[in-house]
């Protein structure tokens, strides 16, 4: 039965379309997650929507399970195959169907890069606000499944503040949903907003009628450092209050990410010369280039004479600004020197977030006097990122690090996940986060989009 699949799926498709393991040579087929994944019993990469529903039709007929997979750049789990299951790569629907100018959105395949999409954007003089460490390989697909945040959430949204229109084809190969350009589109369920942050568990998104921006003109930035987690607040709030044209990013470090990178990683330098216990990554795009930065520099200068802001760097050039950025964007670089580090991506109320960063500091010390503990985020939304590495334990402690965290998320009534999904990684504590009601309701959903449960089983329940 299981030969038979893949022998249809040839007849009906090509060895063009199906690729058996033998020939996948050195192709990636697991996330970035560092979690177990299986080799899947083929991959299909489709180059169209129709490729798309055939497969699915004929693995449904087969009862095949099938996991979709985009830039593999998850730290869940949630892309890798975990036992027989066929994989559905979209890297070669990777196209710009249209950019339109009046209506502000731009139509892609689902398989196309983030960066392809923001460089595209730049380019029609618009501007595609989400943005992601991973931008260079994670596709828009992906970032639709998992409801990528990002750095920029503060002034625009998540990924599905981002979208208008989605199409996607269902387990059975029934294509659904409409690639429309209306902002307002009242006319029942929104099936949309149910295929954003799914997951690949109720349907294959092919492509996307994405929003776009009005591009900035001026970017001003600011490093600030701050004594205290109720100065921090107090500067987002007067942020939001005080620039004109809004915070486009806010975010936090804890000193003991500050002082780690800078430790481990001599290409970064230091923006302001003393030590303090929090620094900000401050940034606001407007309009008006002159206005904007005069703007700035003033409020800058207001919250360094209210001692909200203890010291402060202004970005008087791109590359200063990047400098800043260089730090923030760190993360990229512990395999240098924290290769087997837990990493946790949670949520919770903003005036919450100081005590669960301190609850989780000292109870991890508790357990672990010489851990190194990292705590940063995106503040103005609520999602702190905490890294935790214990010398010499390699990735043993996980799980006890794990119910760590999760037991102080559950006690905040936070979110285990803030962005990157629950996919395998998560799915134990998903009952911190949702009751059993929801669970059942999700299960439900579940059911009825994928009755014979071939779409990436074994993810988020």
């Amino acid at each position: 039965m299981q030969g038979d699949v893949v022998k249809a799926l040839l007849e009906a498709l090509g060895a063009d379309v199906v690729t058996l393991p033998e020939q996948f040579g050195s192709r990636q087929v697991v996330d970035w997650s560092g979690l177990p994944g299986k080799t899947p019993r083929a991959l299909v990469r489709p180059r169209n929507t129709d490729e798309v529903a055939t497969a699915m039709r004929i693995c449904n007929e087969y009862r095949q399970p099938v996991v979709t997979q985009g830039g593999l750049t998850g730290l869940v789990g949630g892309a890798n195959v975990l036992d027989a299951e066929l994989a559905l790569s979209l890297d070669r629907m990777n196209h710009i169907v249209e950019i339109d100018r009046v209506s502000g959105t731009m139509t892609v395949e689902a398989g196309t890069p983030l960066q392809v999409v923001q460089e595209a954007a730049l380019d029609a003089d618009l501007y595609f606000p989400l943005d992601l460490g991973a931008r260079g390989s994670c596709t828009i697909g992906g970032n639709l499944a998992t409801n990528a945040g990002g750095n920029r959430v503060i002034k625009y949204g998540m990924m599905r503040d981002q979208v208008l229109g989605v199409e996607a084809v269902l387990a059975s190969g029934e294509v659904v949903g409409a690639l429309h350009k209306m902002i307002k589109n009242n006319s029942g369920y929104d099936l949309r907003n149910l295929l954003i942050g799914s997951e690949g568990t109720l349907g294959v998104i092919t492509s996307a009628v994405l929003r776009l921006r009005p591009r900035p003109r001026a970017v001003a930035t600011a490093w600030c450092a701050l004594p205290s987690y109720s100065a921090v607040t107090k500067l987002l709030e007067e942020a939001q209050a005080g620039l004109a044209a809004g915070v486009s990013a806010f975010e936090v470090m804890w000193a003991g990410y500050y002082d780690a990178v800078l430790a481990n990683l001599p290409e970064l330098r230091a923006p302001v010369a003393e030590r303090y216990p929090f620094y900000v990554l401050l940034e606001s795009v407007g309009g008006d280039p002159v206005r904007h930065a005069q703007a700035f520099e003033e409020f800058l200068g207001r919250m360094l004479e209210a001692e909200i802001v203890s010291d402060a760097a202004l970005a008087v050039s791109e590359s200063d600004a990047l400098a800043f950025w260089a730090i923030r964007d760190a993360p990229g670089e512990y395999p240098k020197f924290i290769p087997d580090h837990a990493a946790f991506d949670v949520s919770f109320s903003i005036s919450n977030v100081g005590d669960v960063a301190q609850r989780c500091d000292v109870r991890l010390r508790e357990r672990w006097p010489q851990a190194v503990v990292m705590i940063y985020g995106h503040l103005g939304d609520g999602n702190i990122h905490i890294v935790v590495d214990v010398p010499g334990a390699g990735k043993t402690l996980h799980g006890e690090i794990d119910d760590v965290i999760y037991d102080v998320t559950r006690e905040f009534h936070g979110s285990v996940s803030a962005e990157h999904g629950i996919g395998t990684k998560k799915k134990a504590y998903l009952e911190f986060t949702r009751s059993d009601a929801d669970v059942a309701a999700m299960r439900a959903v579940k059911a009825a989009l994928d009755p014979n449960g071939i779409l990436n089983p074994g993810k988020i329940f």
